[in-house]
């Protein structure tokens, strides 16, 4: 599902996506490359000797951040060639795969990086992981890791947090919840203190939400293991939050309502609802749909299941590297400076209005500042940047457009029908499964 929003940008938020079906295969699993560079391939040829690369993308304004490649690097230079995003772009980079002419960078949602291994696309990066891989969190470095091997180099995150409004929440006397239990009471106080009122909505739109509150309650959907998928969509910690939502919703204690609807946008205006379980992005989407709240809201690290911090990503994306590209060595040393050095993260914050992945990226300068629509928390970079080294990663399969599907018609009519939220969850996987194995994969149920 495509917002009309674009929800990968933190400053105006991160888009929906969709995937092309994968041919069938599974991810090849090399235990011991992300551990020893030894064994991990190494690109041929001079990464100093000249080179013409290409790069589609449709980060705006990452010609900005090239540009001083550019200007630094005269033998080596980077022509950027502006995509659309989402299945349209996949299915160009696919094809052009097939063709043999492929551009030689790549900019890939996590999401969709399983697509493109599967086809092949992309070149293993394990090589140049040993370099790199310092420079980002565990928890980042596994969205473009499967099977031991690395195959992109993470670019921006969208760390999870919970968004109230900090003057209602003062009007009302309520306290800020610290943990899921405390957030279920608060939704039940909002109701009793004003019948026109919610703490928050649970939206059966947006499957990239749903699965970050997943990955920061546990869960892992997913699993390679020498080409064999172990699916786990209905494990414990997804079907406790499912269950969670779920009662809530039902009871009429929550909203059920999707985001991104103008009736949504007069609720998050209007103080309908009260707080917004989002990510680092959503300050620059509040600035677009509820203008009038400026100042009026404030970010917190959001509630925990148990007493480790912990939080789940929704969105983001990386740099990956044609695997039929005949400049790797030049295109490493380029998406190495790309993602860790400090004048290209600062320029991705200025110019491209993104949040880094490198960890130093979230404290360059250019985020000294609080976001416009967040004028009384200037702390807010500094505590975004604390949060996100709880974020635990996912592993994602190739058929993540089907399951992201299923999710919206199963729990959209969990919803209307006030139905069982944890048996919509076993649904989402058995059609996740009974997909995998159509398109040929060898899949294990967890």
């Amino acid at each position: 599902m495509v917002h009309s929003i674009d929800r990968r940008r933190f400053l105006r938020g991160v888009g929906g996506l969709g995937l092309v079906a994968a041919l069938p295969g599974g991810l090849a699993a090399c235990s011991s490359s992300d551990d020893d560079p030894a064994a991990a391939p190494q690109p041929s040829g001079d990464p100093d000797a000249p080179a013409k690369l290409t790069f589609w993308t449709w980060t705006t304004g990452i010609d900005k951040v090239v540009a001083i490649w550019n200007q630094q690097n005269p033998t080596q230079q980077v022509t950027v060639s502006a995509q659309a995003q989402g299945e349209e772009l996949l299915t160009k980079i696919v094809t052009a795969h097939r063709a043999g002419n492929p551009p030689d960078l790549i900019h890939a949602e996590y999401q969709a990086l399983p697509v493109l291994i599967t086809n092949g696309v992309t070149a293993d990066l394990s090589g140049l992981a040993a370099e790199v891989k310092g420079a980002f969190t565990d928890g980042t470095w596994a969205l473009t890791s499967f099977g031991g091997k690395t195959y992109a180099i993470p670019q921006d995150v969208g760390p999870m947090m919970l968004y109230y409004r900090e003057d209602l929440f003062q009007q009302f006397g309520l306290t800020v919840p610290k943990t899921w239990d405390e957030f279920g009471a608060l939704a039940e106080q909002v109701r009793s203190k004003d019948s026109k009122r919610y703490l928050a909505t649970f939206s059966s739109g947006d499957p990239g939400w749903f699965a970050g509150l997943a990955e920061q309650a546990g869960a892992n959907w997913w699993t390679n293991d020498n080409g064999t998928w172990s699916v786990g969509i209905n494990d414990e910690p997804t079907k406790k939050l499912a269950s969670f939502w779920g009662d809530l919703v039902n009871a009429g204690t929550l909203q059920g309502k999707p985001m991104y609807t103008p009736e949504w946008n007069k609720a998050m205006s209007d103080g309908t609802l009260l707080a917004w379980p989002s990510a680092v992005w959503g300050a620059g989407v509040l600035q677009g749909v509820a203008p009038t709240t400026k100042g009026k809201w404030k970010m917190v690290p959001m509630p925990q299941w148990d007493a480790t911090a912990a939080t789940g990503f929704w969105g983001g994306s990386a740099t990956a590297i044609a695997a039929k590209s005949k400049q790797t060595a030049q295109a490493q040393k380029f998406v190495k400076w790309l993602n860790t050095d400090p004048a290209a993260l600062e320029a991705f914050v200025t110019s491209g209005g993104i949040y880094p992945a490198a960890t130093a990226g979230q404290s360059t300068p250019a985020l000294s500042k609080a976001p416009a629509m967040m004028p009384n928390q200037p702390t807010f970079f500094t505590e975004a940047a604390t949060i996100a080294k709880t974020a635990r990663g996912f592993t994602w399969a190739p058929n993540v457009n089907v399951t992201y599907s299923q999710y919206s018609d199963l729990f959209a009519k969990a919803v209307q029908t006030k139905g069982d939220f944890a048996a919509a969850v076993d649904q989402l996987q058995a059609a996740s499964v009974a997909d995998l194995k159509k398109q040929g994969f060898q899949v294990k149920e967890s």
